[in-house]
């Protein structure tokens, strides 16, 4: 399940091993002119030069709602002599979907609550006071509007010894995830990876934070680091790479949401 996982969510740990990888291959060249967007038996697909792509796969790509083909049509019109994947994040994300199936979805509901059982926001500094008030202002926040919204407690911990969650809480939390598509499931796994938080995706995903306030939740640490020592570019490089598939994935979700 990792393997498919790590597929789905190409930024998890130092967020983009895959893309350094393409950094040091030949990338294929692009070998359309064409690009458009088709209604095909299962909802609506791209066509390069009047056929449709498929996924690493080779499984055929459709997705359910127009606007999405749409986004996906605009990543495959932006590459220019050569095809970057690392520049296309929603094709990546419905052709990750689409390459695990049906079958992966019990899977990827676990994984975003195994990350809400153990999450960031759940594991509190002691010190320096700054960032343990920051992160007071911040998760606390997040913390009480999920309470509210699924009528749960939470057990946030100082350190990082683990603190298993009151069972009812992620169950509850779970149930909240059963009637998400596939798409909406990867894409929310996205999110967790990004983030580091299934807590914040699942806040995001029931309209108690929006975007920006799920991404400053998930930094809340960085940015302290930031504000004592500086940027670093290498570190802000990354940044601004998750960031750019962080709001690829905000975008698939909105998508998703205004259709059902």
């Amino acid at each position: 399940m990792r393997e498919f996982l790590e597929e789905a969510d190409q930024h998890r740990t130092d967020g983009y091993g895959r893309a350094q990888h393409l950094n040091k291959v030949e990338l294929p060249k692009r070998f359309y002119k064409e690009v458009g967007v088709a209604a095909v038996p299962g909802g609506y697909a791209v066509t390069l030069d009047g056929k449709s792509p498929r996924t690493p796969g080779l499984k055929p790509v459709a997705v359910p709602i127009e606007p999405l083909a749409d986004a996906m049509a605009t990543e495959w019109a932006a590459q220019g002599t050569y095809i970057d994947p690392a520049g296309m994040p929603v094709v990546r994300l419905v052709n990750s979907a689409i390459d695990a199936g049906e079958a992966r979805l019990p899977a990827l509901r676990d994984e975003i609550i195994k990350f809400a059982g153990n999450d960031l926001l759940l594991y509190r500094a002691d010190s320096p006071r700054e960032l343990v008030m920051e992160q007071e202002r911040v998760w606390d926040d997040a913390l009480i509007k999920l309470a509210r919204r699924f009528e749960i407690a939470f057990q946030p911990t100082v350190g990082i010894i683990h603190q298993p969650q009151p069972a009812p809480t992620l169950e509850k939390l779970a149930a909240s995830l059963a009637d998400a598509s596939l798409i909406e499931l990867v894409v929310l796994n996205s999110i967790t990876g990004i983030a580091g938080s299934g807590l914040l995706a699942i806040a995001l995903r029931e309209a108690l934070l929006d975007a920006e306030a799920v991404w400053l939740a998930a930094h809340v640490d960085e940015d302290h680091n930031i504000r004592l020592w500086g940027a670093v570019e290498e570190a802000t490089d990354r940044r601004t790479k998750r960031r750019r598939d962080f709001d690829a994935a905000v975008r698939v979700l909105e998508m998703l949401q205004k259709s059902a």
